[in-house]
């Protein structure tokens, strides 16, 4: 069974777990119909459509 020779430093290993927490900022694109940023996939809060199509109808 293998044994480690040292004990590995709290730096050494925090440094090592330290990537496992970052966080991604989420994805915007631009809304082909408005130019307002949204999340890819989902239904324009600005407008109201996704895929050209009137989803939801929004009030001035």
């Amino acid at each position: 069974m293998a044994v480690p020779k040292r004990k590995t430093s709290k730096a050494r290993r925090d440094k090592r777990r330290s990537n496992v927490w970052k966080l991604e900022a989420p994805m915007l694109v631009a809304c082909p119909r408005c130019g307002e940023y949204k999340r890819p996939h989902r239904l324009c809060s600005n407008c109201g459509y996704y895929k050209n199509r009137e989803v939801v109808k929004v009030e001035a």
